[in-house]
């Protein structure tokens, strides 16, 4: 009975141990002939964001609240770790028609 008792605590350590915290993710969102797609993007507090730029003409992530500008070279890619829950909307300076929105959960 006692090592019954051990193996149970033991297996929900572990299983404690891999579920562990949640792990980051990281979202591609690709910048192709003047758009942004996916156009609209759900992610978490921590999560970072790869912006792709495959066109051949530089564009800009710019978020409409002031948070961040992302300047992206042709055919570079940069990265931004979102630090704050809620929708945000974003343009490219350079080619305002291209919009885009992320909706960031804590």
């Amino acid at each position: 009975m006692r090592g019954e008792a051990a193996a149970t605590a033991l297996g929900a350590i572990l299983l404690a141990f891999a579920a562990g915290p949640a792990r980051a993710e990281v979202i591609q969102i690709k910048i192709e002939k003047l758009a942004f797609a996916p156009k609209e993007v759900t992610a978490r507090v921590g999560d970072t964001i790869e912006w792709v730029n495959a066109d051949f003409v530089a564009h800009t992530a710019t978020a409409r609240n002031g948070a961040w500008d992302v300047m992206l070279a042709p055919h570079a890619t940069k990265t931004l770790v979102l630090q704050a829950a809620g929708k945000v909307d974003y343009y490219c300076r350079l080619h305002p028609n291209m919009t885009g929105a992320i909706m960031v959960a804590e």
